[in-house]
């Protein structure tokens, strides 16, 4: 384990930190019941579903918990009180434990896994936030519906043939080719194989590895486990190697993500990313870009199969705002505020990316209630957090698209809904992924009717993200209604973006007016990151 210098000169740490170092008082947090020696917290724990079993944990203990496993104690967070305190700046940090630092060894010090005092990070965040800007979204629009279209293609066959879709492997495919055209100019052939390509084969082996790793802990229970991921990090590496070679001898892009991270100097410093930390940042990119997003896309079609009656609302809207177009244009996406409201209810239920931890910068009382010591830290469970029922009410299972009305929103207090983790560190790329899967969202929407199987039950699987385990839908063709045949929805989905009050002031005054389908959901929109150049939608 090694250490880092904090500002008061004093060091804390890397890596995982047990609770009761941090917690003075950790006895009063409840634990389930039958804890065991030694083992600590493992009766009815299933070790493919942690996460699942933990936020099961929670809803049967309470909004803030521990569990023991193998002499570790961990605490969570579940609670929205607790989890909105825990997003001030100001007390609280990233912290970088568990599953995140098990995923160093390939990524090492990008932005996602970077340490909060490595300089990679905000150098990385300067140079590569102008690369979301709305005029970069804009350029990135063609080539996803280039994508979406060899999607289509794929199942309108499927349609025609009477066979269902293997929708996570296919929405898998679509968002990996997505984010390799959009950011770094290439094409891995997903949709032309018959199988995964290696790389999604390496990188869920690397994903699983890391989550495997939190279960059991031993590196000398892994050993095979441990040479199959030098392999994955090895073909990851390799690859990732040489698309930047490529890149190279091409002397250039088009000034893509690829572009920024080779050729862009900080803007103020003048310093420029090294080539190892430019392989980590593709392969964070790669890997973060579209894993995320192809669960989403996959929980959100599973949801609309389920529920006919929001499948044609979403569909009106499309038709309506879309009409006779062949493709839509970039602000027409922009412009299906239903679409967007399904998949924020998707992220609500299943955040593909469904936990972050936070660790005190100075000691302080989380929400009055629980001390902690500088360094401390908790995880936030997301799926627990998105179902408090004194938040989303007693029915926060139900699938609800409403819940993200204006007027809902606007409702809730801050710090509620986090599918993009909180604060400086959330996700960089939200407003891209947003923008791919409300697209998506409504391409699909326009062509096809979508048929659930009536003999599924939904089964998550874990990865470090979530994504349906076996989900296939059958599909018809559909001719899109003509404009004019539908009838136009509520005056709610078509004014101006609505601020949420409880957002503090002083975001406010410096968040980004962003567009209304893509936003950040108000409730996690923080005032720009020091550092980031990108303050308006036209920078």
């Amino acid at each position: 384990m090694t250490e880092t210098t904090t500002g008061t000169g004093t060091r804390l740490p890397k890596g995982f930190r047990d609770a009761a170092r941090g917690w003075p008082e950790l006895g009063r947090i409840p634990h389930p019941k039958g804890r065991l020696p030694l083992l600590g917290d493992v009766r009815g724990v299933n070790r493919k579903t942690p996460l699942q079993d933990t936020v099961r944990f929670g809803a049967e203990i309470g909004p803030v918990f521990r569990r023991k496993a193998f002499g570790k104690e961990f605490v969570f967070v579940g609670g929205a009180r607790y989890a909105a305190d825990l997003a001030d700046e100001s007390r609280f940090a990233k912290y970088v434990g568990l599953g995140i630092a098990n995923l160093r060894p390939i990524a090492g010090d990008a932005l996602f896994t970077a340490y909060n005092d490595e300089p990679n990070w905000q150098l990385a965040h300067d140079v590569l936030a102008p690369g979301f800007s709305r005029d970069a979204m804009a350029a990135y629009h063609p080539m996803m519906l280039d994508v979406a279209a060899r999607l289509t293609d794929r199942w309108d066959r499927a349609a025609a043939a009477g066979t269902p879709v293997d929708v996570p492997g296919d929405m898998t495919k679509l968002t990996l080719e997505t984010i390799s055209r959009t950011g770094f100019g290439h094409d891995f052939g997903s949709f032309e194989r018959s199988r995964p390509h290696p790389f999604v084969s390496a990188m869920v082996g690397t994903l699983s590895y890391a989550q495997r790793l939190n279960g059991l802990p031993f590196p000398a229970l892994h050993r095979g486990a441990a040479r199959r991921n030098e392999a994955d990090m090895a073909y990851l590496n390799d690859t990732v190697d040489a698309l930047v070679r490529a890149r190279k001898a091409d002397g250039g892009g088009d000034g893509d993500l690829l572009d920024r991270m080779l050729d862009t100097a900080h803007p103020r410093t003048g310093e420029r990313l090294s080539a190892e930390n430019v392989r980590r940042q593709v392969i964070t990119f790669l890997v973060a870009g579209h894993e995320t997003t192809s669960g989403a896309l996959s929980f959100a079609l599973h949801y609309l199969s389920l529920h006919p009656e929001i499948a044609a609302r979403a569909r009106a809207e499309v038709d309506r705002v879309w009409g006779d177009a062949e493709v839509p244009g970039y602000e027409q996406v922009a412009r299906l505020r239903y679409v967007r409201r399904v998949l924020d209810e998707t992220l609500r239920l299943w955040p593909t990316a469904p936990a972050f931890s936070r660790e005190a910068r100075e000691d302080t009382v989380l929400a009055g209630e629980h001390p902690m010591r500088r360094g401390a830290w908790a995880l936030v469970l997301t799926p627990m957090l998105h179902r408090d029922p004194e938040v989303w009410g007693p029915d926060a299972e139900r699938f609800d698209p409403d819940r993200f009305d204006a007027a809902a929103v606007r409702a809730r207090p801050a710090h509620t809904f986090k599918p993009w983790g909180t604060g400086a560190r959330a996700c960089i790329g939200r407003q891209f992924a947003l923008h791919e899967a409300t697209l998506v969202l409504g391409l699909l929407l326009r062509r096809y009717t979508l048929r659930a199987d009536p003999g599924y039950e939904l089964r998550v699987t874990e990865r470090l993200t979530l994504m349906p385990e076996g989900l296939r839908l059958g599909l018809d063709r559909r001719t899109a209604a003509p404009a004019r045949d539908v009838e136009a929805p509520s005056a709610a989905l078509d004014g101006p973006p609505l601020e949420d009050p409880a957002t503090p002031l002083a975001n406010r005054a410096t968040a980004a007016p962003e567009t209304p389908a893509t936003a950040p959901d108000s409730h996690n929109s923080p005032a720009s990151a020091p550092g980031c150049p990108v303050h308006r939608p036209a920078d």
